[in-house]
């Protein structure tokens, strides 16, 4: 749980950054190309192509670096983690941080067809709590699910992953 929280907090960090840089700026493309269902856009003008790029790209890099140095790493935080090669666990990143990515679009295309407009709270209390939930939620289970195809992944890192993945999402 410790590996997938740092690893992808990490790339996090690196999207961030991937996101205010003047390259990214350009790529504006959005990733429903203006597609639409019963006449609302399928995701909304926010989900762009430069959205995608960092993210899966900054986790293979991490991934990698903290299998490469699995071997050095301090035990408590080395335990838990897969015996693989460094290749393997950027693939396992590059997967992570794609499915991180994807995990948001059907959240997205919900609130677009509720007609909440995109970036702006739900109209209704209770609309806003469950998308407020679900914002910080759904690329943690993203990861989870990804994870869990690709490696072993113990109950208990899903349970540490889901209480303490939302918040630290949150604090992006």
């Amino acid at each position: 749980a410790l590996f997938l929280l740092l690893a992808m907090s990490a790339a996090g960090c690196v999207h961030v950054l991937w996101l205010k840089s003047g390259v990214a700026r350009r790529l504006t493309q959005p990733l429903d190309a203006g597609l639409s269902v019963r006449g609302r856009r399928l995701f909304g003008p926010n989900k762009m192509l430069r959205g995608l790029l960092a993210m899966p790209l900054a986790g293979g890099a991490f991934f990698a670096l903290l299998g490469a140095l699995r071997e050095r790493l301090p035990q408590w935080l080395a335990h838990g983690m897969w015996d693989m090669p460094a290749a393997q666990y950027a693939l396992l990143g590059l997967a992570c941080g794609l499915a991180f990515m994807l995990a948001e679009l059907p959240n997205s295309f919900v609130k677009r067809q509720l007609g909440i407009a995109p970036g702006l709270p739900a109209s209704s209390p209770f609309l806003r709590t469950v998308f407020f939930v679900v914002d910080r939620c759904d690329s943690v289970l993203g990861v989870l699910i990804a994870a869990s195809l690709l490696v072993p992944l113990p109950a208990a890192t899903w349970g540490w992953v889901l209480l303490l993945g939302p918040c630290v999402h949150a604090l992006f």
